[in-house]
């Protein structure tokens, strides 16, 4: 099944009823920044970590993955659930835990469509998770590109706030 406009659009629609923390009120980062930066930035990220192999997509895929090596991940991107899924909303709560607990930047998107479509997949998906760069002699220092820095600082600026910000992708 191909990702469909009218479907982001149907999924976008959906989405307006919710009530979304305004996250300008944090220090360091402006209304515009968090709108349309950060939702570009998640997009250059996803796809220079694409064009490395370090994104594992799927809900499925990510368990596995995490239940192995939690530490070599750097971000887990999750997106709006949708409504009616109640068994994949509870793994996506279980695994949000999970990356909370073992220092895994947690990033929200407004639309596993936009996602599944920035990543080049032909069926949606909700879960996705960017592998860190790893560097040196021993391959213990970590590499971040620009992008990742940025989204890092991000993360670092929302880590402790009681509600979590959704970032809303770029239509693609």
């Amino acid at each position: 099944m191909v990702v469909e406009e009218t479907k982001i659009q149907k999924y976008q629609q959906e989405q307006e009823n919710m009530t979304l923390k305004n996250f300008a009120t944090n220090e360091g980062y402006d209304q515009e920044m968090n709108d349309s930066k950060i939702g570009r930035t998640v997009k250059t990220a996803l796809i220079k970590a694409q064009s490395e192999t370090r994104v594992i997509v799927g809900l499925s895929a990510a368990i596995k993955v995490l239940s192995k090596a939690a530490d070599g991940t750097l971000f887990c991107l999750l997106a709006e659930p949708q409504d009616g899924d109640s068994a994949t909303h509870m793994h996506e709560v279980l695994l949000e835990a999970f990356c909370y607990e073992n220092d895994i930047y947690v990033i929200k998107v407004d639309c596993p469509i936009k996602m599944s479509r920035i990543l080049g997949k032909t069926s949606i998906e909700s879960c996705c998770l960017i592998q860190k760069t790893w560097t040196g002699d021993d391959n213990s220092e970590e590499l971040l590109n620009k992008p990742e820095t940025i989204l890092v600082d991000y993360c670092e600026a929302y880590w402790d706030s009681p509600t979590s910000t959704v970032v809303k992708l770029p239509n693609v």
